[in-house]
Order: C-alpha cells, then sequence, then structure tokens
C-alpha cells in the first residue's frame, strides 16, 4: 500500500512528529510506501509531492513548522477539485490519504470521504484546542506556553512604568489559549469569544487594580467582542474557506482603556509567534501517539475516522462528528477564573 500525507491549515508545532510517526511505523511493521503532498490540499489538487521514507523523517521530531509545507487551499473550490485530487491519487499510485489539520482540512477530508469515496484518515490540529471530539489538540499545549512565557515578561515592564498592558492572543472562536495562559500568567482581565465583554467593565478591573497599587495585564483573544460591537478585522479580504483576517481588537480596546480611564495602555500582538518553534514536549508525544494511531486506521482500513485523545486514551471518532461544530470555552469553567479579574 501506499499512503499519501498532507499537513493544511496553519502550521501547528508538532506537524512533524505526526509525519515521523506515521511514516516509522508504516514503514516498519506495514511494509507501506509513503508519498508527501506539499502545501496541504493544494498536494493533491496539483499533483505536488515529495519523497516520504524513513530518512526524510529523521531529526524532525523536535522541529516546529512542517516538512511538507501548507496552505489553506480548498479543492471543493477549485475547478474540478475533486476530480483532479482523483487523477493524482492514481497517478502516484496512492490508495489513502492521512491528512493532519484543523476544522477546514478535516472538513474537507469529511466531505471527500463520504462523498467521493476516496480513502482518508484525520489527524486533530490547530493550537485553539477547538475540535470537537477530542480533549487536545497538539499544537495548543506549545501555544499557551508561548503565550504565558509571554504575559510573565509583561508584568514586570508594566509594573516598571504603571501602565496597562493588553495582550491579544490567538482564538477565533474560541478562546482557549486565552483563558489557560490568562490564568496561568495571572492575568487581571481575560476577555474570550464566547463571552461578550463590557469595557466599562473591564475600565472597572483595570482602576481596582490600580488601586491597589499594581498594573494589570488584560488578555483578550482576537474573536473576542464588546456587548455594543462587532468583531474587529485586520481587513475585509477572505481565504477560500471564508474567513477574514482578524487582528486589532488588542489595539482598540487599550485605546478604550487609555480613553476612558487616563491611564496609559500598550497593546503586545502575539500573533504567529504562538505558532512557531519547538513543540513542548507534551505536544511531541500527543502528535507522536496520533501518528502511530493514524496509521493503525490506516491499516485496518477504518477511513473516515479521526484519531483523537479521549482521557488517555487514543480512540478513532467519525471526521464528520469532529468537525461539526467547534468546542468552545464552557461559560462555567470561564466564571470559575473570574474570581481573578480586577
Amino acid at each position: 500500500m501506499r499512503v499519501g500525507v498532507l499537513t493544511g491549515g496553519g502550521d501547528c508545532p508538532g506537524l512533524n512528529a505526526v509525519i515521523r510517526g506515521v511514516v516509522r511505523k508504516g514503514v516498519q511493521e506495514y511494509g507501506y510506501d509513503f508519498v508527501g503532498f506539499r502545501d496541504g490540499w493544494r498536494g493533491p489538487l496539483e499533483g505536488d509531492t515529495v519523497p516520504l521514507d524513513i530518512p526524510a523523517v529523521r531529526g524532525i521530531l523536535p522541529r516546529g513548522g512542517t516538512i511538507l509545507g501548507s496552505s489553506r487551499t480548498n479543492p471543493l473550490k477549485a475547478e474540478n477539485g475533486v476530480r483532479r485530487i482523483k487523477e493524482n491519487l492514481t497517478k502516484y499510485e496512492v490508495d489513502s490519504l492521512i491528512a493532519i489539520g484543523g476544522e477546514d482540512t478535516l472538513g474537507v477530508a469529511a466531505r471527500l470521504t463520504d462523498e467521493y469515496g476516496i480513502n482518508v484518515v484525520g489527524v486533530p490540529k490547530t493550537i485553539d484546542n477547538d475540535l470537537s471530539a477530542t480533549d487536545y489538540t497538539f499544537g495548543f499545549d506549545t501555544a499557551v506556553g508561548i503565550a504565558t512565557e509571554a504575559i510573565d515578561r509583561l508584568h514586570t515592564t508594566a509594573e516598571s512604568h504603571m501602565r496597562v498592558l493588553v495582550v491579544e492572543v490567538m482564538g477565533r472562536h474560541a478562546g482557549w489559549i486565552a483563558l489557560h495562559s490568562g490564568l496561568a500568567g495571572g492575568a487581571n482581565v481575560i476577555l474570550i469569544p464566547e463571552q461578550r465583554f463590557d469595557v466599562d467593565q473591564v475600565c472597572s478591573w483595570v482602576t481596582s487594580r490600580f488601586k491597589a497599587s499594581y498594573a494589570p495585564i488584560v488578555v483578550v483573544a482576537e474573536g473576542a467582542m464588546p456587548k455594543d460591537g462587532e468583531m474587529v478585522l485586520k481587513d475585509g479580504t477572505q481565504d477560500s474557506f471564508g474567513h477574514v483576517r482578524l487582528s486589532g481588537v488588542g489595539e482598540w480596546l487599550a485605546k478604550e482603556i487609555e480613553g476612558r480611564t487616563g491611564k496609559e495602555a500598550r497593546t503586545t500582538v502575539l500573533g504567529h509567534v504562538q505558532r512557531g518553534g519547538t513543540p513542548s514536549a507534551f505536544d511531541r508525544w500527543l502528535a507522536t501517539r496520533f501518528g502511530l494511531h493514524a496509521i493503525d486506521a490506516v491499516h485496518d482500513g477504518d477511513f473516515g475516522k479521526m484519531v483523537a485523545l479521549q482521557g488517555t486514551d487514543i480512540v478513532r471518532v467519525p471526521i464528520a462528528d469532529a468537525t461539526a461544530k467547534l468546542k468552545t470555552v464552557d461559560p462555567k469553567l470561564y466564571s470559575e477564573v473570574g474570581v481573578f479579574f480586577g
């Protein structure tokens, strides 16, 4: 059997660990051949491949990014996209695909399997940790660690100048990074997409912090929205999955805080820093296990499934179920951290 592997969507620490796990076990235990498709779904769409064997995956475990490249290509919107993918899979004698990605990449995988009969196994990847049916996605732990370290560093400069520091982290529809890093970093306000925020309440918490002779740190997810406003967009352009570019809520909020409280406020946007660099030990562990179990699913012919972490076990769930709705922060969980606001 020849197996194709692709990585789609935003890059993420741990992608290479998955590729390594898939190839090592697939070659050593099952005797499979592998081919890598470059830049997500663009690879099988255009027939862009790279050799993928054991020598190709040596030394990649601690590397961030992906040796296969990635993109946000949506083949279902390309002219004759499904037909071209099928033709290229036949051309390269690929019997099945392992698609590593988030909601968009795996959403395509589900449709290709369910509607067009292409053999695909999914692996969940997103720093946002917002895929249903899995307790954690790899990349999330690394992103939280990076954001927490940034918040730790910003505390000292905030105290030195007694100014408000607003930290904008990633999180389009789910506030997991903001919640985890904000709590771990001792933030005084955490704002997430799931709960619209009251700017006056935020300013009240900020003022309360200054009264206690401390400088406040406000952590805000890029998709967070005020009660009386809309999502702040970088511009109006959309990718092939219909997503607009976010970023800007941190800068907007800092101006509002400064104007209403009279306290100097600055913004730090972590952006793609959260995606890059060496994956954490947990993400290497989880990504490797996902890779090992993904190739087992291929061997079993269990297509249309995604490997997932439930408790400490790796299980298989229908890709369609995992992408049907996003996993967002429960209001009860968010309310737990409210005691630290202000």
